[in-house]
């Protein structure tokens, strides 16, 4: 797990991936490792995550591919047979907690309160997907949370663009931040993956001011 932890908290950015068609898998996960980021995290809004996770794992092993908006255990032994590497939870689901500390695979759950991290805590686990971070007061939230749990590292996601990532990324308790202003829906839809590679390379050069 250690090393998916550092593979992440390297590229501080962790693209949340939209996929409505498997076709554009490959070619998305091609424009991030022109980009400088080999690293998605597909996630099951669309019928397409499953396969897509599975067309990425295969044909690139080196991108640290896993699955996000993972809700259920079905879901989470389907993105795991796929091939995903890892799994990201908007929330904290006890059953899909239990099953990914006991099957080693690594978990990032969502988690926004002082509760939800004394559970995420529970686990075992110390990186929590702060979620969804603008909502919920953003840094000044993270700082007040870090605060009382000072062994606790963030992912804030949700609302995190290249306005305020640097802010983010200053705070020692923050190892990366979840987004998608690189890889924009209508960008994907229009088959424009040198346009995603621009948006890609220009992030990537930002986390390099952190």
């Amino acid at each position: 797990m250690s090393s998916v932890n550092e593979r992440i908290a390297e590229a501080k950015l962790l693209p949340v991936i939209k996929l409505n068609s498997v076709e554009d898998a490959s070619p998305l996960a091609e424009a991030l490792i022109e980009g400088g980021l080999p690293i998605m995290e597909i996630t099951f809004r669309t019928d397409a995550a499953e396969e897509s996770i599975r067309t990425v794992s295969k044909a690139y092993p080196d991108v640290l591919t896993g699955a996000g908006t993972v809700t259920t255990l079905d879901q989470v032994k389907r993105a795991h047979d796929a091939g995903a590497k890892y799994v990201v939870t908007p929330g904290i689901s006890n059953v899909v907690l239990e099953y990914c500390c006991a099957n080693n695979i690594p978990v990032y759950p969502g988690a926004c309160t002082p509760t939800e991290v004394i559970q995420v805590m529970e686990f075992g686990l110390d990186i929590v997907k702060f979620f969804p971070a603008a909502q919920y007061g953003g840094l000044s939230t993270v700082k007040a949370l870090a605060a009382p749990f000072p062994t606790i590292k963030f992912v804030p996601t949700g609302g995190v663009s290249e306005s305020n990532l640097l802010e983010y990324l200053a705070f020692p308790k923050v190892i990366a931040c979840g987004g998608s202003w690189m890889v924009k829906d209508d960008l994907v839809k229009a088959g424009d993956f040198k346009g995603i590679t621009a948006l890609v390379k220009e992030a990537v050069a930002l986390t390099k001011k952190a």
